[in-house]
């Protein structure tokens, strides 16, 4: 089968040929149709899940992907050939990933169906980023009425992080510089964009004299960010920032259930999926480096 991997730390990733996988029991062989990027991939490529995770070279990446079931296992009762299925891939070694035309994964690892109405591409868009948002939203305990700062609202987390803001009813300050980020953060539902390029804190303390109630830190100066809260203010943050008792570090935790619900929000409309680009398999390395370089929502590798 066709892949893109890495074969060492510090390596640049690049297509490959390898065995197609199989089933053995519990598992479930998917024949992928699309993956995604995210700050994973690139942790992994950098080493800096060393003493983490076993890298088992070379390193297949994607930790998301969107396929049809092809084959199941012995003992495998929960799906059937030619299910729809969407997930993230949960191993404790790294090696196996969505960037891939197949993937075996196995029956009580984090997938769920994809409903109707939700393409491939937009389900793979969707496991990692929207789960660590739901994530790190929930941990805010936001209410009604409340502000809340989103600190790297252009990226993948941060879009559906927005949203979820937005539906629990805060009023989201999302940072953005003017232009085409600005007009994007507000789609997704920012009601206030404030430049990180120039004088965030002032903006900042334009909108919210007395300090916001809830920062999320995705992205930017963790301190900063901290002193821009009310007297009261809490901070969530997923790059594992916490320097006082009113903050908090999450990471994602998928689970069948949490992405069950994402992919009904998200096929009935309630949730976007901001997909800005798609990318042949082949181009996997190109859409690594664009994701680098700074993106709106989500990077999807198309396998066919």
């Amino acid at each position: 089968m066709q892949a893109v991997a890495f074969d060492a730390v510090g390596a640049g990733p690049s297509p490959v040929d390898l065995p197609t996988p199989q089933p053995g029991p519990g598992e479930m062989l998917v024949r992928v149709k699309a993956s995604s990027v995210n700050g994973f991939d690139l942790a992994a490529i950098g080493g800096m899940f060393q003493g983490i995770f076993e890298y088992n070279f070379p390193v297949v990446l994607g930790k998301d992907f969107a396929g049809t079931v092809e084959a199941i296992g012995e003992g495998v009762t929960r799906v059937s050939p030619g299910v729809s299925v969407f997930g993230v891939v949960a191993k404790p070694v790294l090696g196996d990933g969505g960037f891939a035309e197949y993937l075996v994964i196995a029956e009580q690892s984090p997938w769920a169906t994809v409903p109707n109405g939700l393409d491939p591409q937009h389900a793979a868009a969707l496991g990692l980023a929207a789960t660590a948002a739901r994530t790190a939203v929930d941990a805010l305990g936001l209410s009604r009425g409340e502000t809340v700062l989103v600190s790297g609202a252009t990226g993948g987390v941060g879009s559906y992080a927005i949203q979820f803001a937005a539906e629990w009813g805060a009023t989201v300050i999302a940072t953005a510089r003017p232009g085409e980020e600005a007009a994007f953060v507000r789609r997704m539902g920012a009601a206030h964009t404030v430049d990180y390029t120039a004088g965030l804190a002032a903006q900042v303390r334009e909108i919210a004299p007395d300090g916001v109630a809830a920062v999320l830190h995705l992205a930017g100066d963790g301190a900063q960010l901290a002193s821009l809260r009310s007297a009261k203010g809490r901070l969530v943050s997923t790059l594992s920032f916490t320097p006082d008792e009113s903050a908090t570090a999450v990471i994602a935790q998928p689970d069948p259930d949490t992405l069950a619900k994402l992919a009904a929000a998200a096929a009935e409309g309630r949730l976007r999926v901001p997909v800005q680009r798609t990318y042949p398999l082949a181009e996997a390395p190109r859409a690594l480096d664009d994701f680098a370089s700074g993106t709106l929502g989500k990077l999807v590798i198309v396998i066919d």
